[in-house]
């Protein structure tokens, strides 16, 4: 494919990253990306591969996408990355989307056209999830992961680099208790014998 959708790059770095949403619900200058440079190989491959699909491609949000792929290890593409901290949230003037390698549009403008041509306002540009009656995304057609959603809009808000690392030791002490729940349950269901 000569251009590619939902591949952009942070202006302030020139660090590639994939575009999950490109506006948020009440948050219209926002968007989530995904950094590919810091990514284990298994899901940066996979990544690559969903969004040169046309299944990627074809997505109105790269995250829909997400949402219905699942990576190497059997894990969903979008719950996987929001527990892992990988969706981060930042400003749509922040980014500048790379459609081929001779062109960019910084996303804010691209958001700011996407809007004209439907004839409503950039804060009516995100997909509205509904939690409570399960509907269908406006005219698209397409389930959103509502849940999701909502979790890593409240979960990747700019944080200092303190607050991050307090964050990612929180997410590992978690991990640590998930880990050691398996190891019993493993116990339990065949005990390890000690030669």
């Amino acid at each position: 494919m000569s251009e590619l959708k939902h591949i952009g790059r942070v202006k302030a770095t020139n660090k590639k990253c994939l575009v999950a949403y490109r506006t948020l619900p009440g948050d219209a200058y926002y968007c989530l990306i995904v950094p590919t440079e810091n990514l284990p190989d298994a899901y940066h491959d996979a990544l690559i591969n969903l969004v040169e699909s046309h299944a990627g491609q074809d997505a109105y949000e790269f995250a829909e996408a997400l949402d219905r792929t699942q990576f190497p290890d059997g894990s969903r593409m979008l719950p996987a990355l929001h527990s892992t901290g990988r969706l981060i949230k930042v400003a749509t003037d922040a980014i500048e989307m790379t459609p081929t390698l001779s062109y960019s549009i910084p996303l804010s403008e691209l958001n700011q056209m996407i809007a004209e041509q439907r004839g409503i306002p950039v804060d009516e540009l995100s997909v509205q999830p509904s939690l409570a009656e399960g509907k269908r995304t406006r005219d698209l057609g397409e389930p959103v992961v509502a849940e999701a959603v909502a979790k890593a809009v409240t979960a990747t808000i700019e944080l200092t680099p303190d607050a991050q690392a307090k964050e990612y030791r929180s997410k590992a002490d978690k991990l640590s208790k998930e880990a050691a729940a398996f190891r019993r349950m493993a116990e339990e269901l065949v005990p390890t014998t000690k030669k």
